[in-house]
């Protein structure tokens, strides 16, 4: 009896003793805490000042010279640049790597498959008037001082799943027929969304219908003789051409809005003949959109657009002064309360873009003119749960 309690006496201490030091050893242990490094820090300082979440992505359009058209993809991570751009009229992607330092100042080199350097950017970062990252600078091979200017604007492409757009080509000459295509429009890559594949579908159709149709004007008809390439006054003479560039407007999961600037000529016409054209799209739903679709039904969202966009084409008229080309009358008809006077809208975050062609609300000479509607004016009307709900605030 004595002996059971001696052992259940030295077994209870024994436990004791354990717990004790294990609890000793917990306390004494040091605090360990990793300082969080430039790559893995979450908020880094940006040239410009404040903070730049780590990974942010971006997506440029622009050129090197007057004439080689590119597309970039950079990574940023703190002061480190990572990404690939290839030529549109290529498509082969050269990677590129480097930093962009506290003032914004951007080294870019770029290498081949092989691992070879290829050339270097060195331009500066900063952002435009409405917040858009710039950079501008000039290109150069390794080992030489020759130089071309490059500069890159920063498209509103917020895809995620490695969705990307890339810049599609058609480019033909008909020497016989003394006309040239140079058509660019853009497509989805990355994903398998039936709906992505459906935008891909409906801008290409746009852009093959006018490649099409041009080609058909530039037939002659069977009672009509072919041109002789070598008659002189032919020759001497400008040929027919057609070409188109884009502009991304909004790049969401949701959503996407494209304006396409069509040119086009015919030998003999006075001048080009430019308009607009665009491509609202619901990612989501997989449809083409209306301007009707953004506001409540029965609201009169013409009118109030129309009300908005007359005070801001007179007022850019009276900023212009003596060299102003818009006159009210022009402005009260081309820009009135008709559908057909608003096809060319597009969708941003800070409002709709609406465009305005040649001859709309001034003469050929005076372009096309752009006015931006902010939600602000246009929230009673716009309807809380359609495709630009989420930006009205």
């Amino acid at each position: 009896m004595i002996m059971n309690l001696q052992k259940q006496l030295f077994w209870a201490l024994a436990l004791i003793a354990f717990f004790s030091i294990s609890a000793c050893r917990k306390d004494s242990a040091p605090t360990e805490q990793t300082a969080a490094s430039p790559a893995d820090s979450a908020e880094r300082q940006h040239p410009e000042g404040g903070v730049t979440a780590a990974a942010e992505t971006k997506f440029f359009k622009g050129s090197i010279g007057s004439a080689l058209g590119l597309q970039m993809k950079l990574v940023r991570e703190g002061e480190n640049l990572t990404g690939s751009y290839f030529y549109q009229k290529v498509g082969k992607k050269i990677e590129v790597r480097g930093t962009v330092d506290k003032d914004g100042n951007v080294t870019l080199e770029e290498f081949d498959s092989s691992g070879k350097q290829t050339g270097v950017f060195k331009g500066v970062w900063k952002k435009d008037e409405n917040g858009a990252i710039e950079i501008a600078g000039n290109w150069t091979k390794p080992n030489s001082d020759k130089k071309a200017a490059f500069s890159l604007h920063e498209e509103p492409i917020e895809f995620s799943h490695g969705v990307e757009i890339v810049a599609r080509q058609i480019r033909e000459k008909n020497k016989k027929l003394k006309y040239e295509i140079d058509v660019e429009y853009p497509q989805l890559t990355g994903s398998v969304d039936p709906n992505f594949g459906k935008f891909n579908q409906t801008v290409r159709s746009l852009i093959t219908r006018k490649v099409s149709d041009f080609k058909k004007e530039m037939t002659p008809s069977e009672d009509e003789p072919v041109p002789d390439a070598a008659d002189e006054t032919l020759s001497e003479s400008l040929g027919s051409d057609i070409s188109t560039g884009y502009t991304v407007a909004l790049a969401k999961d949701d959503l996407i809005s494209i304006e396409f600037t069509v040119s086009s000529y015919s030998a003999g016409a006075a001048h080009p003949n430019s308009y607009t054209e665009v491509v609202n799209f619901d990612l989501k739903n997989g449809k083409l959109l209306k301007l009707a679709d953004l506001f409540l039904p029965g609201s009169k969202y013409l009118q109030t657009l129309s009300t908005y966009c007359i005070q801001a084409l007179k007022k850019q008229a009276k900023e212009q002064g003596a060299d102003a080309m818009l006159d009210d009358d022009w402005i009260q008809k081309g820009a009135a309360a008709e559908l057909t006077n608003y096809d060319n809208w597009t969708i941003t975050k800070k409002g709709l873009g609406i465009t305005f062609d040649p001859y709309q609300v001034g003469p050929y000479a005076a372009g096309p003119q752009h006015v931006l509607a902010p939600y602000s004016t246009l929230k009673e009307i716009i309807k809380p749960d359609g495709p630009v709900g989420q930006f009205v605030k």
